[in-house]
C-alpha cells in the first residue's frame, strides 16, 4: 500500500512509520520539516503547515495514488477539515488519531465506543487546553466522518507509552523504580491503571489500514485489569531494584500541593479514577489488538531513557527533592498520629 501520514516525526508518528515499513509500505510524510528531519532516508517528505499551507500535499496529491492517510496531529476540527477535504476524493481511507478524552464522564467504569462524549458551549474556540482538548477532538472526528462517510477510522488511545515519549507520565515510573529507595506512590494503590505500548498501537494500526477497517475503536491496555500498586510492582521486578513502596493518603497530596498525572503520573484522585482506569477495549481486541508484556515496555522504556542527555528537563514527574520533602511530611504526620 502507499500510506500517506500527516506528521510522522514525532513519537506516535514515528513508530507507524516504522509499523508500515516493516509491513513493506510506501510512505508519504506531510508536515513542516522541523521535528527530527532526515529520520527517515529514503522516506519521501512533503513541507508545509496544514494550518493554511498544504501547496505542497495538492501538487503530490495530481500525480500520488495514496491507498490511505493517517492523521496523527488533528487537533482542530477547521486545520483537520482542509485535509480530509482535500483528500477525500482521491484517497479512499482516513485514519484519524483521536483520543480516550472525548469522553464526556468518567466517573463511569467500563466506557466503550457508544458512551456519550463531551460537549463545548461554542463550536468555534480553537484554544487547546485541558478543558477543550478532548471536545475539540470529538468535533474533528466529526468533520473525519462527514468526509468520509463510508471510509473513516477513528481510533482513541488511552495514555501512550514506550521509547520517545515526549511526555515523561510513564516514563517516570520504571526510572524512578529502578533508582532504589523509598518511593513515594499515591493513595492506597487499588484504582486501575491503563495505557497502551506506542508499538502495539502502530502495528494495529497499520493492520487495520490494510484491511480497509473503518468505525472508531478505544485503543488501550491491559487486557485485564491493573491496579496501581501492581504496576509499581511489576516495575520493581523487572529492573530489580531495592524499592520499597510509601503508599501516601490523596487527601496529604492534594492539601500540600502535589499535582495529580503530571507531577505524579497515572494519578488520578477522586471518582474519575476508575473510569479513566476501566476503559472497554473489547472492540479493539476483537479487531486483533494485543499487548506486550509490562515488562518489555517497562524495559524498554526505561533503556531509552538512560540514553537521553544528563541534562534532559523531566516534564512530568516527583523531583527527588520534592519527593523526599513530601515523604518526610508524611512520616511526621503519621509519627504525630501514633504519640
Amino acid at each position: 500500500m502507499q500510506i500517506l501520514i500527516l506528521g510522522g516525526t514525532r513519537f506516535v508518528g514515528r513508530h507507524l512509520v516504522e509499523a508500515a515499513l516493516a509491513r513493506g509500505h510506501e510512505v508519504t510524510l506531510f508536515n513542516r520539516g522541523e521535528s527530527n528531519p532526515g529520520l527517515f532516508p529514503g522516506v519521501k517528505e512533503l513541507h508545509g503547515d496544514r494550518d493554511g499551507d498544504l501547496a505542497a500535499l495538492e501538487e503530490a496529491l495530481a500525480i500520488e495514488g495514496w491507498d490511505a492517510v493517517i492523521d496523527t496531529c488533528g487537533y482542530v476540527p477547521r486545520v483537520v477539515r482542509a485535509s480530509a477535504a482535500l483528500l477525500a476524493d482521491e484517497v479512499p481511507h482516513y485514519t484519524f488519531i483521536s483520543t480516550l478524552s472525548v469522553y464526556g464522564d468518567f466517573a463511569t467504569e467500563g466506557l466503550d465506543e457508544s458512551s456519550p462524549v463531551a460537549t463545548m458551549a461554542d463550536e468555534t474556540v480553537e484554544e487547546i487546553t485541558h478543558e477543550t482538548y478532548g471536545s475539540l477532538k470529538v468535533l474533528c472526528e466529526r468533520v473525519v466522518e462527514a468526509a468520509y462517510p463510508e471510509g473513516a477510522l477513528i481510533i482513541r488511545p488511552g495514555l501512550i507509552v514506550g521509547p520517545h515519549d515526549p511526555t515523561d507520565r510513564f516514563t517516570y515510573w520504571p526510572v524512578r523504580v529502578a533508582e532504589g529507595g523509598e518511593v513515594l506512590a499515591p493513595g492506597t494503590g487499588e484504582v486501575p491503571v491503563q495505557f497502551i505500548d506506542v508499538r502495539d498501537l502502530a502495528a494495529w494500526t497499520i493492520r487495520l489500514i490494510e484491511r480497509g477497517t473503518t468505525g472508531v475503536y478505544n485503543a488501550t491496555g491491559p487486557a485485564g485489569r491493573l491496579s496501581l500498586r501492581a504496576f509499581l510492582e511489576a516495575a520493581r521486578r523487572s529492573s530489580g531494584s531495592d524499592a520499597t513502596f510509601v503508599w501516601v493518603d490523596e487527601a496529604f497530596l492534594l492539601e500540600a500541593g502535589a499535582e495529580p498525572w503530571m507531577e505524579i503520573p497515572l494519578w488520578i484522585p477522586g471518582e474519575e479514577a476508575a473510569g479513566l482506569g476501566t476503559v472497554n477495549v473489547d472492540r479493539a481486541m476483537e479487531a486483533g489488538l494485543t499487548f506486550r508484556p509490562l515488562a518489555e515496555t517497562m524495559e524498554d522504556t526505561r533503556a531509552w531513557a538512560e540514553e537521553r542527555p544528563g541534562t534532559h528537563e523531566w516534564r512530568a514527574g516527583l523531583r527527588r527533592e520534592r519527593e523526599e520533602a513530601l515523604l518526610a511530611a508524611w512520616a511526621a504526620e503519621k509519627k504525630e498520629e501514633n504519640d
